[in-house]
């Protein structure tokens, strides 16, 4: 099974050129299917069915899983029997004609301008660590990118002189502006706080933690819910809740979508519009509270 597995993740990394994180993600899928399968006797990949897959979907609904984690789950299905069926390994894809469940698209948390001031004002700027998480949490507001990104850059990625960083998602590169304010935070980080945080005088990361190394996603999401606490602001904050607050607050001040689909780096527009719907959605509730005929 370790073998299939490794062939698998080979075969997305050097022809799909994925990111590391979905890359661990169908690795994640697939791990678990093929137990499943093991755990019920099919032991060679080859004797499972349509049949199987509906039944292994059908035990992750029992199991409460939810149905966009069922429709991922699919997908990383999907491209394994692909990849079996282009290896030899199996003579038809038992995936070819099931259906993806439907998924609820959930409006995105968002926060107030003065929520995001208030969040953005926690760190401590007397202080490296505090100078280091001002930057950051500015810099995601900012330009909207994911955590991952933020925590890949590079000090050869930020043009200060400029006003943009170069982000990059698996195989695509974006060039994103960066605002004055984060900026500012930047650059202080950079020419006075960031020399503090390093060992090694080679280190490329931009962003590091108190041993000198890049920083993870599990610990700025650490950095980020004790600010949440701190700010007392009552919503629950993630990382991806700063990003949407960017592309929602754009659209409230005129941006059109397909700018704020570059800056975001979303492949489809149809993913952008959720905001420009969410818009919609405002204006209707403010409508209806205040027009005396609504």
């Amino acid at each position: 099974m370790k073998q299939l597995i490794s062939s698998f993740t080979v075969y997305l990394d050097k022809e799909k050129k994925l990111s590391q994180n979905t890359l661990e993600s169908y690795k994640r899928d697939i791990t678990q299917y093929l137990t499943y399968l093991n755990n019920n006797g099919i032991l060679d990949i080859s004797l499972s069915n349509t049949t199987t897959v509906i039944t292994y979907l059908l035990y992750l609904q029992k199991n409460g899983k939810s149905t966009s984690t069922i429709s991922r789950n699919l997908a990383s299905i999907r491209s394994f029997y692909k990849f079996l069926l282009l290896n030899k390994q199996i003579e038809s894809d038992p995936t070819i004609n099931l259906e993806t469940p439907k998924t609820e698209r959930r409006q995105p948390n968002i926060l107030t301008l003065q929520e995001v001031d208030t969040l953005l004002t926690q760190p401590l700027e007397h202080t490296d660590k505090g100078i280091r998480d001002k930057a950051m949490l500015e810099l995601l507001y900012a330009t909207g990118i994911r955590v991952t990104e933020l925590i890949s850059l590079n000090i050869e990625d930020v043009n200060l002189d400029l006003g943009f960083i170069k982000c990059s998602s698996g195989v695509k590169e974006r060039v994103i502006p960066i605002g004055s304010i984060a900026l500012n935070s930047l650059t202080k980080y950079i020419n006075d706080n960031r020399i503090n945080f390093i060992k090694n005088q080679d280190e490329e990361s931009l962003f590091l933690n108190y041993y000198g190394n890049r920083l993870t996603r599990q610990g700025f999401w650490k950095i980020i819910k004790a600010y949440t606490e701190q700010a007392k602001i009552g919503k629950t904050i993630t990382p991806h809740t700063l990003r949407h607050s960017f592309a929602t607050h754009l659209i409230q001040n005129g941006a059109d979508l397909r700018s704020v689909q570059e800056m975001l780096g979303h492949s489809d527009i149809s993913t952008t519009q959720v905001y420009a719907h969410l818009m919609k959605n405002r204006i209707k509730e403010v409508y209806n509270k205040t027009h005396p005929r609504a």
